[in-house]
């Protein structure tokens, strides 16, 4: 069988994480249309079965959007992306617009992949949102800069040629064994993707710099049969971003905890029981403690 490594890049907001889910049919990563979504490398496990057996397993490493980082968080992310760089066998570059020219967030990227030996795929997205002009023009300048191995184009959000795109990561592949159970999707602990989808709510129901000082701690997560008890403290920057999380009578945080609620219920199979504070520690994207405690760290 064939087996390995596999690192998506980008921007942030290309819809790497998007991609992820896509390919492994469940949502094991947020998503939201808010930049810089992913803070943490998640690691999706994509198992190919033939005849009841493993004909080749992939594990995609869905990584933080590359970016010029304001403060220590996006030093963090930004690292943590191009680490990978050399410790997988493909590399996808997920691109979502024309080129725009130096200096610019794609630019910086290819700088980076340039003396890169890692076979690298140029991944196209949201090719539904191109015309054919536009889709061409920016497939043909990829292809001419023979920094990438094949230039191809996808819609990750309705799943468009992202067979495709499997099969050909698949290729350059070599044989290799079976890291994990078949049936395992992802190595994420039960925990951090609740406290995911407690942050992916916020960042859905708040606006403009609040969700980026956002950070969710699991403070207690107890399991009986038919009941999963959660305690999560929601952390940010600002005493007056303590009120906005909360808002008026306490509303704007009832509708994230029922959103989160909901959809952990679904994930767990059980009754679940959500309890939220919000504290401040401010410029906590800043302090190297904070960052550490938060789960932050680079691999």
């Amino acid at each position: 069988m064939k087996s390995g490594f596999v690192s998506i890049i980008g921007r942030p907001n290309v819809g790497k994480s998007t991609l992820l889910n896509t390919i492994l049919g469940e949502k094991i990563a947020i998503t939201t249309d808010k930049p810089q979504t992913t803070r943490n490398t998640i690691r999706g496990i994509y198992t190919r079965m033939e005849e009841g057996e493993p004909a080749s397993q992939i594990i995609f490493i869905d990584t933080p959007g590359i970016h010029k980082p304001h403060n220590k968080l996006g030093s963090y992310m930004t690292q943590a992306a191009v680490n990978t760089f050399k410790e997988v066998e493909v590399i996808l570059f997920l691109v979502d617009s024309p080129y725009e020219g130096e200096g610019s967030g794609d630019d910086h990227i290819l700088k980076l992949l340039k003396d890169v030996k890692t076979p690298k795929i140029l991944v196209i997205n949201k090719i539904d949102k191109m015309d054919p002009e536009s889709f061409k023009r920016t497939f043909d300048f990829y292809e001419s800069l023979g920094t990438f191995g094949e230039v191809m184009g996808i819609c990750a959000a309705d799943g468009k040629n992202v067979d495709r795109l499997l099969g050909m990561t698949e290729e350059k592949l070599s044989e290799g064994p079976l890291y994990f159970p078949p049936d395992m999707i992802t190595e994420s602990p039960l925990r951090f993707i609740v406290s995911e989808i407690i942050r992916e709510k916020l960042l859905m129901y708040l606006d403009e710099e609040v969700p980026h000082g956002v950070a969710v701690e699991i403070e207690s997560y107890e399991e009986e049969p038919d009941l999963t008890s959660i305690s999560a403290v929601i952390y940010c920057e600002r005493q007056s971003h303590k009120g906005i999380i909360i808002g008026k009578d306490g509303r704007r945080l009832k509708g994230v905890g029922k959103a989160a609620r909901l959809e952990i219920e679904a994930l767990t199979g059980t009754r679940v029981f959500l309890q939220t504070h919000v504290k401040v520690k401010e410029r906590w994207r800043d302090s190297d403690i904070a960052i550490r405690n938060f789960g932050y760290r680079e691999s």
